[in-house]
């Protein structure tokens, strides 16, 4: 838990974060061993977490926050997240402390800052330009639209997945996935990738 502990306090860097083999399964767990365990756990889903985790917030920071909180409480709950999929797991974590986030803050200006010292090229411009769109759009669903159509099309969930995640039924993620995608489809015109599902 020291490499955490450090992060949470801000002294961490990247380097410092000892990189797992994602291809080699964990040992059986050893008593006493319970810190390296979770270590080499974090270390290899902290990226799909803060991909997951931008997607929810459309900001870099808000997402490094929801990360170190979700961490925390996969930690807390080890044992238990441990027994089942503890990617699975601290997804959820991490999709419920966004609406605890939600709740508190309520609404969000999700765009990236006029004063941005970096002048993009055109195309870098009108990909930077989208993505903000997108996440103004999502911003105008229902936190459980939000939730469902991040996980299920920008992370790549099945829905049997999602469901899981999430605690709900495979039909609610169907219901909750065509209205964000209706939403969506209002507020942007068409979404590439055809019919979105």
């Amino acid at each position: 838990m020291t490499v955490l502990m450090g992060e949470l306090d801000g002294q961490a860097r990247a380097a410092d974060v000892p990189t797992a083999d994602p291809s080699v399964p964990l040992d059986p767990p050893v008593v006493g061993d319970r810190d390296a365990e979770f270590t080499a756990f974090a270390t290899t889903a902290q990226a799909e977490l803060g991909r997951m985790a931008w997607l929810l917030t459309g900001d870099v920071h808000l997402a490094a926050e929801l990360v170190q909180t979700a961490l925390v409480r996969t930690y807390t709950a080890w044992p238990r997240a441990r027994a089942g999929d503890p990617l699975a797991y601290a997804r959820r974590v991490l999709a419920n402390a966004r609406i605890d986030l939600w709740r508190r803050r309520r609404r969000e200006v999700l765009v990236a800052p006029d004063d941005v010292p970096h002048q993009p090229s055109a195309d870098e411009g009108a990909t930077v330009e989208h993505r903000d769109e997108l996440v103004r759009a999502l911003a105008e669903l229902s936190p459980q639209q939000r939730r469902v159509v991040v996980l299920r099309y920008l992370v790549g969930l099945s829905e049997r997945e999602v469901a899981d995640d999430l605690g709900v039924s495979a039909g609610t993620v169907k219901t909750q996935a065509s209205r964000g995608l209706h939403r969506l489809r209002a507020s942007m015109g068409e979404l590439p990738g055809g019919s979105g599902d």
